[in-house]
């Protein structure tokens, strides 16, 4: 998870950040790194602090992308204040390279975490922000909750698993293509 986050700053940092007249130029490595750690902090934050629900929200659709998103703004005001008190920037300056940059990035890496083509999964996104175990089983439940409310529970037992992924193999590839299913692609 940690390679494609980081492409994706850099990606989107280009203009947010690079071409910022607010940031100076000494601090601009800095700050994209600064986005990466707050964006994987911030979401490891909400595993473990039970925003399993919140999380699973922010993986289904272009969720990632909206700012109004519950876990989008919290990235953004996490990545603000850090920005204002490690560089110095203006809250307004900060407030402005958080909000361009969180959106962007998120949306990219829950993208390439639905992208069937893309070797990077939503479970390792899970996996990674989770650290395994009880919170990934707690995440995958939440995905699992959701999942009834958009009719993926092909045999009607009230849940999405192993057993609807294999019904829906045939059509739609498995897993991948149940998850896929699940967050819109």
């Amino acid at each position: 998870m940690f390679e494609q986050l980081t492409q994706l700053v850099q990606q989107f940092g280009q203009d947010a950040v690079v071409n910022n007249d607010a940031v100076p130029n000494e601090h601009n490595e800095a700050v994209m790194s600064e986005a990466g750690n707050s964006i994987f902090s911030s979401l490891e934050q909400m595993a473990s602090e039970g925003g399993i629900e919140k999380l699973a929200g922010l993986l289904q659709g272009n969720n990632a992308q909206d700012p109004s998103n519950p876990a989008v703004q919290q990235i953004t005001q996490q990545l603000t204040g850090s920005l204002g008190e490690k560089f110095g920037l203006s809250s307004s300056a900060a407030s402005g390279v958080a909000g361009s940059l969180i959106p962007k990035i998120l949306g990219g890496l829950v993208g390439k975490a639905n992208d069937p083509n893309d070797s990077f999964q939503i479970t390792d996104l899970i996996g990674a922000i989770s650290g395994g175990g009880a919170q990934t089983s707690g995440i995958m439940d939440a995905i699992s909750k959701y999942g009834t409310q958009f009719g993926l529970d092909q045999n009607g037992d009230g849940k999405v698993d192993i057993s609807d992924a294999a019904s829906l193999s045939k059509n739609s590839g498995g897993i991948g293509g149940l998850l896929g299913k699940l967050f819109g692609k």
